[in-house]
C-alpha cells in the first residue's frame, strides 16, 4: 500500500537547521509531483515547497531563501533542508504525493526563540 513516511522533526533554537526526509513505498515515485506542507495551531495547512519529477520547484512566499526542497528518485525519498529557522516555521510539516492525493502522517517542527 501507498506509505510516506517523514522524519527528522525536532526542537531546534532560531537561527538553526533542520532536514526532512520522506521515504516513499508503494508508489511510483518519479510520476509525482511531491511536496512539503506544514499546519500550525490554530492555522490552515499551507504549501512549502513542491518538486516536480524533472525537479522544478516551487515555493511558499514565508520559506523563500530559507529553505530547500530535492528528491533523489533512486530512494524513493524527498527531502526539505530548512535553515534560518523562525519560531513561526513551528508547525507539523506533511509530505504529500500528488499523483495519489496522499499525505504523509506528518513530523513536529518546534522553533525556540
Amino acid at each position: 500500500q501507498v506509505q510516506l513516511v517523514e522524519s527528522g522533526g525536532g526542537l531546534v533554537q532560531a537561527g538553526g537547521s533542520l532536514r526532512l526526509s520522506c521515504a516513499a513505498s508503494g508508489i511510483v515515485f518519479g510520476i509525482n509531483v511531491m511536496g512539503w506542507y506544514r499546519q500550525a495551531p490554530g492555522k490552515q495547512r499551507e504549501l512549502v515547497a513542491t518538486i516536480t519529477p524533472s525537479s522544478s520547484t516551487n515555493y511558499g512566499d514565508s520559506v523563500k531563501g530559507r529553505f530547500t526542497i530535492s528528491r533523489d528518485n533512486a530512494k524513493n525519498t524527498v527531502y526539505l533542508q530548512m535553515n534560518s529557522l523562525k519560531p513561526e516555521d513551528t508547525a507539523v510539516y506533511y509530505c504529500h504525493a500528488s499523483y495519489y492525493a496522499y499525505w504523509g502522517q506528518g513530523t513536529q517542527v518546534t522553533v525556540s526563540s
